[in-house]
């Protein structure tokens, strides 16, 4: 009796041994199998908000007959930019004079509108290289025509508010200013007779002219030539690689085919 139960003893101890044996080597999760981190996504494009004034065309305009697009020179610039450095690019637009406040509260990436470097505006933004230089005019109707800054120092004058324009007339002490939020609002003005001349930049006004032939511009000589730049919140890590950008769209041509594009 104590022989048998002696070998069932050994016959029970033989199939754990065995069944241990079997579990060791089954593919069982271990510990660090379920701590193993997943296989990463695919990141899809981050989105970029450009803000500008779409009332200065051929820089930026509302394309009524394209479902109310936003298009232009510096348009096509930002959307080259963005592209290159894997962004997808969407365009708000705001008055003029709101958008160094929407850079500073976060509401936009970035600023193009035709945008002058000015010491004022660099102690709230930061800029980019200048990507495009142009020139401020005189505009005035062919019945009264005014050439010079001297010839409308006493007048009625149109400018955008928050523009460079308004530092060209500064110091015309004389003059009666009137600051208006967007360039048709100008040129109303200017038709209508509520103002004598205005001061627009040279690209712009010639669209302007070429649809009313009642006006003319002449351009103001000036020491040194207006370049528009980039701005960016103050600190912003976009301004190098958007300089980055910039030199890439000009050496490789297409900075030169957007010229003529919306320029000649």
């Amino acid at each position: 009796m104590m022989k048998r139960n002696g070998f069932q003893l050994l016959v029970i101890l033989l199939i754990g041994l065995i069944t241990l044996a079997g579990c060791s080597g089954s593919k069982s999760p271990s510990a660090s199998d379920s701590k193993a981190p997943p296989a990463p996504a695919t990141e899809g494009k981050k989105t970029l908000v450009m803000g500008t004034s779409a009332d200065y065309p051929p820089y930026e305009s509302i394309d009524a007959k394209n479902n109310g697009e936003i298009v232009g020179f510096d348009i096509d610039i930002a959307k080259a930019a963005a592209a290159q450095l894997g962004y997808e690019l969407k365009v708000q637009s705001m008055d003029f004079n709101g958008l160094i406040a929407a850079l500073q509260s976060k509401r936009v990436d970035f600023v193009m509108s035709a945008m002058s470097i000015t010491d004022e505006r660099k102690q709230n933004v930061d800029f980019s290289d200048i990507y495009f230089v142009a020139k401020n005019t005189i505009v005035s109707k062919n019945s009264a025509p005014y050439t010079t800054l001297d010839e409308i120092k006493n007048k009625r004058i149109g400018v955008q508010l928050g523009s460079t324009q308004e530092q060209v007339i500064s110091d015309l002490k004389e003059a009666q200013i009137k600051k208006l939020n967007r360039i048709p609002e100008i040129i109303q003005e200017l038709k209508a007779n509520r103002i004598d001349a205005a001061i627009i930049e040279d690209a712009v006004v010639q669209g302007y002219v070429k649809n009313n032939p009642d006006l003319k511009f002449q351009v103001i000589p000036a020491d040194k030539e207006e370049g528009y730049a980039i701005a960016f919140p103050k600190g912003s890590a976009l301004v190098s690689d958007f300089n980055k950008a910039l030199k890439e769209i000009s050496s490789n041509g297409n900075k030169e085919e957007l010229i003529k594009k919306w320029f000649d």
